[in-house]
């Protein structure tokens, strides 16, 4: 994962993963983010669980809501609702995406159809190590809020969130192994 100018890196370890985290300020109030995870998981059993829209909300911390609307081959949209507690109040955001899905490429690249954000697009990618024994799992957004959504207030929130939705992806694909 690059490392560019501006961004800020968090790492953490422990036995079997380490988080690799970097954020940037763009323009406009839009915040890139992107988190790297390592992990035992095989290449199958996160490209399942990524893939598995209806369920995400089932593991996935924040996500209320995940369900197929349309799928023709690769190309799928998706409703997803999401979910937080900021403030001691509830907020809520509502994205509907256009998710590409490349499993040779172990990638999920999702864009904004319509939703509460100006801009939501990012992807999800799946690459073996150089030691062929373990996997990274990244996820990299891009997100612009909408003028009433205060995104530097929330960008603390949304880096939080960025890692425990790898986390929450990689115990899901340890215990679904088949």
């Amino acid at each position: 994962m690059n490392n560019s100018q501006g961004s800020v890196v968090d790492s953490k370890s422990n036995d079997y993963r380490t988080i690799e985290q970097t954020m940037e300020k763009l323009s406009g109030g839009t915040r890139r983010l992107a988190a790297q995870l390592t992990t035992t998981a095989s290449f199958e059993s996160l490209w399942n669980v990524l893939t598995d829209y209806d369920r995400l909300n089932l593991y996935i911390p924040n996500l209320l809501l995940s369900k197929k609307i349309y799928q023709k081959n690769n190309n799928v949209h998706l409703k997803q609702v999401g979910s937080q507690d900021f403030l001691g109040m509830k907020f809520s955001a509502e994205v509907t995406i256009n998710l590409f899905e490349e499993k040779e490429l172990g990638l999920l690249k999702f864009s904004l159809i319509k939703g509460d954000f100006r801009k939501f697009e990012g992807s999800w990618k799946i690459q073996n190590t150089k030691d062929n024994t373990k996997n990274s799992l990244i996820y990299d957004l891009t997100v612009q809020g909408c003028q009433w959504m205060p995104i530097g207030m929330i960008e603390k929130r949304l880096k939080k969130d960025l890692s425990e939705n790898l986390m929450a992806v990689d115990k899901q694909a340890k215990i679904s192994v088949i």
